[in-house]
């Protein structure tokens, strides 16, 4: 069975398009979401950043052909979006969810 034929990982595949989609549909809203949409909004980012995080680990894990490929694809669209070449997508990952705490701090002081 390939990597992408895995029950598991179209289960997972189609959370995270599933999530996308919530989080797009939204994402020119925020400015005018209260505390509370946005605190949900953000949350909701901080769930797809982690299921992004677990199916790019397991793809990196993964010695299927079709997995490495897509591996290699998310990082070169991270290049274009700016990941700097001495850093890797694990740290990306890091750096985004960080900024998402920091983000549910101030939302929380107000």
């Amino acid at each position: 069975m390939t990597f992408f034929n895995s029950e598991m990982v179209r289960a997972e595949m189609t959370e995270i398009s599933q999530l996308q989609e919530e989080v797009y549909g939204n994402v020119f809203k925020f400015h005018s979401m209260d505390n509370q949409e946005k605190i949900k909004h953000v949350n909701l980012l901080k769930n797809l950043l982690e299921k992004q995080r677990v199916l790019y680990t397991r793809m990196s894990l993964s010695d299927d052909p079709e997995a490495q490929e897509m591996k290699n694809k998310i990082i070169e669209s991270a290049k274009m979006m700016g990941l700097q070449d001495d850093m890797n997508v694990s740290q990306m990952f890091g750096n985004m969810e960080k900024l998402l705490e920091s983000l549910m701090e101030e939302l929380d002081k107000s």
